[in-house]
């Protein structure tokens, strides 16, 4: 009876047994994969912002992509540091599962083995009591032998099961004490995967923080640069106001109103002051060119638009016209045939005014002139080329005047 126990015992830990053979957490697997792939990507991406970082640094002057590729590179680091966290989080508790699945099937183990030892000492007890002469004869010893004998045949095939279960048990046992020092391991080397990333995040941050040193200073410089331009602009407004001024006072006998000439009607008076008088025809002609002059030189980009303007040290300026981005050296052409009446210095640079009847076209920001004042000129000939300074780029200003009111130069040309 207490072999038959010991059976139905097996029998009820052969479920158990099963699970334990198949023991694993796929949906924990699949998380642990899901932080590898996001692992692989936020390594690739920190490879390509060190890659555009290392672009960006070719050029000092561009400071403020450095600062912003150097935060993007720490954020991703930090999130590199999470992931690698996540995964060590993760490979605890496996440690933890995998030690505890060590342990029971350790225990099993000894139980199967304590088992087996009884089974083996009941079957031996049995065989012992066996009597070959009492098989012979139809009484209670026939039975009971006849009982003894099927039980032994049932043991005997549960003590080879109970061995071979034993053999696949302890190569479990081995199997997850291999996989216990693996991730172990594992852990060993995402720890020092954590401290490598712990250490070029501080690195970073410092770098960081001498980066935004460096550009609060660069833009208190910068600052001051700007003011200084700011301030070279408006006194170049000033300027070309007097010189317009003075021409018109010149000739303050008369002349187109800007009314009429913003919009491109004809003035059938006469202008005319002191010793000088103004074609009507040349204002005519200039006044129906609205919208169809020709740019005077070729530019990158708009720098400054006509009209009130907001500078990026905070003020607000007024544009007498229109500032362009050009190519030092760059030819600057007349937009319309007329007379240079003023050839002037400003800071270095050259100022040309062109007039054209009642009408008068300033350009400014040249570096060298080739008319002289007097001179007649047709359209689009060269009057010289744009400033070369220190930069990659020049500017060139382009105003359109009518008396002493300065005009919108887009709504003149094409």
């Amino acid at each position: 009876m207490r072999c038959n126990l010991l059976y139905r015992q097996y029998l009820r830990l052969l479920p158990l047994l099963l699970a334990l053979l198949l023991c694993g957490n796929p949906a924990q697997g699949q998380t642990k994969k899901q932080l590898e792939r996001d692992k692989v990507k936020i390594e690739k991406e920190i490879a390509r912002l060190n890659d555009e970082l290392s672009k960006a640094r070719k050029n000092s002057k561009n400071s403020t992509k450095q600062i912003t590729l150097i935060k993007g590179r720490i954020q991703e680091r930090t999130r590199l540091i999470d992931n690698i966290n996540s995964q060590m989080a993760l490979l605890d508790r496996q440690i933890g599962r995998t030690e505890d699945s060590l342990r029971m099937v350790r225990n099993q183990i000894d139980n199967m083995k304590a088992e087996y030892a009884q089974v083996v000492r009941t079957l031996y007890g049995l065989r012992q009591n066996i009597s070959s002469t009492g098989l012979l004869f139809d009484n209670e010893q026939y039975n009971y032998s006849y009982l003894k004998m099927k039980y032994f045949a049932e043991y005997s095939r549960y003590r080879k099961h109970q061995e071979t279960t034993i053999r696949r048990r302890e190569q479990l046992f081995n199997d997850m004490s291999l996989d216990l020092q693996r991730q172990r391991k594992e852990k060993t080397s995402l720890l020092a995967q954590e401290r490598k990333q712990r250490d070029a995040l501080s690195r970073e941050q410092q770098q960081q923080q001498k980066k935004l040193n460096k550009s609060q200073q660069d833009e208190k410089s910068l600052q001051q640069q700007i003011s200084k331009k700011e301030k070279q602009r408006r006194e170049l407004q000033r300027q070309i106001q007097q010189l317009i001024n003075a021409e018109v006072a010149k000739n303050s006998g008369g002349g187109a109103s800007s009314s009429s000439a913003s919009s491109g009607t004809k003035n059938s008076s006469s202008t005319s002051g002191g010793n000088k008088t103004y074609n009507d025809a040349a204002s005519s002609d200039f006044a129906q060119n609205r919208g169809r002059l020709p740019w005077p030189v070729y530019y990158k980009s708009v720098a400054r638009e006509y009209g009130i303007y907001t500078h990026p040290s905070g003020g607000k300026n007024k544009n007498n016209g229109i500032d362009l981005n050009c190519a030092p050296g760059a030819t600057v052409s007349a937009v319309f045939g007329g007379t240079v009446v003023k050839v002037d210095s400003f800071q270095g640079t050259k100022v040309v005014i062109v007039r054209h009847g009642a009408y008068m076209t300033v350009y400014a920001g040249l570096g060298t002139v080739s008319v002289s004042q007097g001179s007649k000129v047709a359209t689009k000939q060269t009057l010289g080329t744009v400033y070369k300074g220190d930069e990659a780029t020049s500017e060139f200003s382009f105003q359109v005047w009518c008396g002493g009111d300065a005009l919108n130069p887009r709504h003149w040309l094409r």
